[in-house]
């Protein structure tokens, strides 16, 4: 993982970008809400890519999409805001919060239940950072849309019929 308190953009100009926020009060339906938010998203990438998204990538962008707003909305008081920006061959999904203190991984644990949020973001994502923003934070990863780097399937697990 990378640690970093960084200002400048990651992606300098964004080919597609949306962003939704979710109130306090939606807590029960905010991850599901951000899940379709963000496959929605993805479904329009064709018009600015040469091609769809791969289904392993746009189920990927929503897992880190559901960690981070669980974060946000668990851990914060106020609203969150997501904000979704591809790039040529990476989707920045930042999750804006209203608390100061950065998330902070913890270290692998097989026994605990839950918490394991981070550790799955920074598997998964090619980086991690926060950032300080005017009312609290800005949590950013950055998830590559390339095929190559989806995890090689595991034929011992797929049963032949």
């Amino acid at each position: 993982m990378t640690d970093a308190i960084t200002a400048e953009r990651a992606i300098p100009e964004p080919l597609l970008s949306a962003s939704v926020v979710y109130a306090a009060a939606s807590r029960g339906g905010a991850i599901a809400a951000a899940r379709a938010f963000t496959a929605e998203f993805l479904a329009a990438a064709p018009t600015v890519l040469h091609g769809p998204v791969g289904d392993d990538r746009v189920e990927l962008a929503q897992l880190v999409v559901s960690e981070l707003v669980t974060n946000a909305i668990r851990h914060t008081a106020g609203p969150c805001r997501l904000l979704l920006e591809l790039g040529r061959d990476i989707l920045e999904i930042s999750v804006f919060d209203q608390e100061q203190a950065a998330p902070v991984p913890r270290g692998h644990d097989p026994r605990r239940i839950g918490q394991h949020g981070v550790e799955i973001v920074v598997a998964v994502c090619e980086s991690l950072t926060v950032e300080p923003a005017p009312e609290g934070k800005r949590v950013r990863a950055r998830l590559s849309l390339l095929p190559e780097y989806a995890a090689p399937a595991h034929p011992r697990s797929r049963r032949a019929r």
